[in-house]
């Protein structure tokens, strides 16, 4: 069988119709992979036709007049800000269009809720809890660019899933090429996933030129084009620690089979190894376009935008081991991992507030490891189980007061 679909003619492609024909809601259409998501989409349209992928419903937190452009190109049934007082800005900007305006946080959550086939969710942080889960929980297929969500609520998350017709496709490379190459079915003969991480713009760094780094160093990642969250968290390589604890939830991996390796190329984007001594590997060029269009697809493939992989310009790949005296956060986020509980609740919830910090040049760079260990060891609670989503919002919500007084006492 395999070897006759190998064979397949040319014409006898497949019809891309019924993928083509799936309806799409970005939550945090305005970010960095909302952005990508829509030039994915605008790129479909121009090679399948202007009604590939229509748009359902649009979102962003408070940037209106990039939501209002958006909405006026891709023509949703509805644009949502979050910030309730853009609700007047956003409705005149769209008056005339038959789009509808709505704001606040319920909107968003209820823009998830919107009968598309395809969710997004490229909100940043925990925020995108709620939105996501009611995305799950009526049965869509969900694009999820969140790893924060899944980390300070995994348990929540995968039970939501487990009891819906809801299929999560992982957009972060890793996960997204942890999802193609391995299969659930095999966890027993699989003996490691590996994560790969950039290394980030401080890969080579001193501890004490890191001390000194600045929010404007920090977001100048080498390979990707990220929002400044994300970016300071691949310099301190949380986002890497927060990427095992995903990658645990969301392929019911135990903790002993996950690891991280340094490939500053960011070409390979995961390896699984099995215990016949075989690694696979998933490779592509550094460009989120590429996941983002495996999702909306999925299970079948179209056309993207983004860079094509091309080996002999990459000339090598190199590979080592993280240094987890310098990116102590990867070390703090491994014991989270370890302890379950509320802990990767608290560890997210704390990196939040310490980034945030930073980027406000309230505290040093080295400051954040600090932040998120304080945080932890003066959090009661964090071994306890988080069975609802009352106690990991309430768990998230103390979490980000105590780190905020960390934060004041590093400034005093």
């Amino acid at each position: 069988m395999m070897a006759l679909a190998a064979h397949r003619r040319h014409e006898e492609m497949p019809d891309l119709s019924p993928v083509l024909a799936r309806r799409v809601t970005i939550l945090g259409s305005t970010g960095s992979i909302g952005v990508s998501t829509l030039d994915v989409i605008g790129h479909a349209r121009q090679l399948y036709g202007a009604d590939a992928l229509p748009v359902e419903a649009l979102t962003a937190q408070s940037n209106v007049e990039a939501l209002a452009a958006q909405a006026r190109t891709f023509k949703p049934k509805i644009a949502v800000i979050g910030d309730e007082a853009l609700y007047g800005e956003l409705k005149s900007a769209l008056a005339g269009t038959g789009i509808e305006a709505a704001a606040g946080r319920g909107a968003v959550i209820a823009a998830a809720a919107r009968p598309s086939e395809v969710v997004m969710v490229a909100i940043m942080g925990a925020a995108a809890l709620e939105p996501a889960l009611a995305a799950v929980a009526r049965g869509a297929t969900v694009a999820l660019a969140n790893k924060e969500c899944v980390v300070a609520a995994g348990a929540v998350f995968r039970r939501v899933l487990e009891a819906s017709k809801a299929a999560v496709i992982p957009v972060d490379s890793e996960h997204n090429a942890i999802f193609q190459v391995f299969r659930a079915a095999d966890v027993d003969e699989v003996e490691r996933v590996t994560l790969t991480a950039s290394g980030g713009p401080f890969r080579d760094w001193t501890l004490e030129r890191m001390a000194a780094a600045t929010p404007e160093q920090a977001v100048a990642h080498p390979n990707w084009s990220m929002g400044a969250k994300i970016s300071v968290d691949s310099a301190t390589l949380m986002n890497k620690g927060l990427e095992l604890i995903e990658a645990h939830f969301l392929f019911a991996l135990p903790a002993e089979k996950l690891a991280v390796v340094v490939h500053p190329q960011s070409i390979v984007h995961c390896l699984v190894s099995y215990a016949d001594g075989s690694t696979l590997a998933h490779l592509s060029a550094p460009d989120m376009r590429t996941p983002i269009a495996h999702a909306l697809a999925w299970p079948r493939r179209i056309s993207s935008p983004s860079r094509k992989l091309d080996l002999p310009a990459v000339a090598q790949l190199t590979f080592q081991a993280p240094d987890h005296t310098r990116f102590r956060c990867l070390a703090v986020a491994l014991d989270c991992l370890n302890r379950g509980g509320l802990a990767p609740t608290i560890l997210n919830a704390a990196n939040e507030i310490a980034v945030g910090a930073f980027l406000a040049r309230q505290i040093g760079f080295l400051d954040i490891p600090r932040v998120v260990e304080a945080t932890l060891d003066e959090s009661h609670g964090a071994n306890v189980d988080a069975d609802t989503l009352d106690g990991v919002l309430a768990a998230d919500r103390l979490a980000r007061e105590l780190a905020g007084k960390v934060c004041r006492r590093l400034m005093s």
